[in-house]
């Protein structure tokens, strides 16, 4: 029974932080092609919220339900796909890490700029540019770390 309860734990928190990652980008790529400061500044407040109460909620569990699993299990924490996907899920969170604080400052800028009545500020777009460049390598880590976990390939590091 420990065994699925695990797995199923583990699943489901890939599947959130996928999907949360996955539907941030969506609208918030959304309400910037809006270019409306109060569109923005909603938006990112929810986003904002979404990361703290459902990414950071996985963030913390992914590794501890597949460390215990892998260990449940008999895999060795040295494997090569166990690895490779422990340095993956640190490179993904190296990125997610300063997006966090990217949004936060892009929803500040945005809500001083609807309270304002001008346009979103030039900080606000070299954020975001920022913000969808560090998409790109973490969206790709999580899918391989997917790839890893379902495929569990031979791999000799050392």
């Amino acid at each position: 029974m420990l065994y699925f309860t695990l797995k199923f734990l583990h699943i489901i928190g890939a599947a959130v932080l996928l999907g949360t990652g996955a539907g941030i980008a969506f609208f918030m790529l959304l309400a910037h092609r809006q270019g409306q400061p109060a569109v923005v500044a909603g938006v990112a407040r929810i986003v904002v919220i979404a990361d703290f109460l459902f990414t950071a909620t996985a963030v913390v569990m992914q590794p501890i339900t597949g460390i215990w699993l892998a260990l449940h299990v008999g895999y060795p924490l040295t494997e090569g796909w166990i690895v490779l996907s422990l340095a993956l899920y640190l490179l993904t969170g190296a990125f997610w890490l300063p997006v966090v604080w990217m949004q936060m400052r892009m929803r500040d800028l945005a809500v001083e700029a609807a309270a304002h009545g001008t346009a979103l500020p030039e900080e606000y777009r070299r954020l975001f540019r920022a913000w969808f460049a560090c998409g790109f390598p973490a969206f790709a880590a999580v899918l391989a770390i997917f790839w890893l976990m379902i495929q569990r390939p031979r791999l000799e590091l050392w």
